[in-house]
């Protein structure tokens, strides 16, 4: 089968359309004719040599598919043979078939395109662990939201308001209008001001009950200040660096701060499961009515790999990058 390839550990240009051999389904997968992915800063890193698959996993890219089955696993019943659907995977979506388990497959609601659903899985997966499972929140409470515009920020945004909660988010400047758009009841320019200030004049002092961070230590000790008592900060992942100076632990002890970091790859799939199953419970009906959508910034050819991932490294994007499997 077709894939994409990465000949060599590096840049976007070691990335080619070439030959691999298509997967055969388990007794419990689908071998599903993949119409769609999506670009994850996973792809880019382990593009880089930086993020190895799990053991067992398939070694191309792509953690996301939405598509058709074309075959269904012994100890399968919930699809069959032209059943469309997509979810997560482990790896393999940069492929024209990738396996994924039943469980793990979502049906795609007739109103959204292959490409809109590709957007969904680990940004939906990653904002409901973060918000829900992780960060707690619950309705009337606040959310700081860092990089809103991402995919997972997008996906943040709408979760925390359907579960009825308030909403700030910082961004870049251009970014803002988008992540109000989403419902974002605050948006801050964090290149402008410390978000720190934001977050609290805007909260008259009280701060937010949850934070979901994927810069780590340069905004560590501006997320402990925004916490009221009682916060969760969820930090996903390290982007600014992973280390932090100068930090008072006295402040989580007096506000009895709880500090949770987390990745979704590395989870068992038992886990990620499960998580499916809960977080498809809440949002598909949601999304069949139009309440929650895929934010897609820009649809690729999948010969274009290469300069999808180079507009993901220059953070242009608003929401998901897609590509378009031939």
């Amino acid at each position: 089968m077709k894939a994409i390839l990465v000949k060599q550990p590096g840049g976007p240009e070691q990335l080619i359309l070439g030959e691999y051999e298509q997967p055969l389904p388990a007794p419990t997968e689908l071998l599903v004719k993949v119409h769609a992915t999506a670009l994850n800063r996973a792809d880019t890193l382990q593009r880089q040599g930086k993020y190895p698959p799990p053991k067992g996993a398939s070694p191309i890219l792509g953690l996301e598919i939405a598509g058709e089955v074309v075959e269904a696993g012994i100890n399968c019943t919930r699809y069959k043979k032209g059943d469309k659907v997509f979810g997560l995977l482990p790896g393999g979506g940069y492929a024209a078939y990738a396996v994924i388990e039943e469980a793990m497959a979502m049906p795609v609601p007739e109103n959204l395109s292959m490409e809109e659903a590709a957007a969904i899985p680990e940004v939906f997966l990653t904002a409901w662990q973060a918000l829900v499972w992780l960060g707690k929140l619950q309705a009337g409470e606040r959310a700081l939201i860092h990089a809103g515009a991402s995919g997972v920020g997008t996906a943040a945004i709408q979760l925390a308001r359907a579960l009825k909660a308030e909403v700030l988010v910082t961004a870049s400047e251009w970014k803002l209008h988008a992540c109000k758009e989403l419902g974002a009841n605050k948006a801050i320019n964090y290149k402008e001001v410390p978000f720190e200030d934001e977050v609290l004049a805007y909260t008259n002092n009280e701060g937010v009950d949850v934070i979901v961070d994927f810069i780590a230590g340069p905004y560590f000790n501006q997320n402990l200040e925004c916490l009221r008592t009682d916060g969760r900060l969820v930090i996903l992942a390290s982007l600014g660096g992973g280390k932090v100076d100068g930090v008072d632990l006295r402040k989580i002890l007096t506000k009895r701060l709880q500090v949770i970091g987390s990745t979704l790859r590395s989870r068992s799939k038992d886990y990620q499961l499960k998580l499916t199953e809960d977080m498809s419970r809440f949002a598909l009906p949601l999304f069949k009515e139009g309440k929650l959508k895929p934010v897609v910034d820009s649809v690729y050819s999948w010969e274009e790999a290469a300069e999808a991932h180079r507009y993901m490294e220059q953070n242009k994007n608003i929401g998901k990058i897609v590509l378009r499997v031939n």
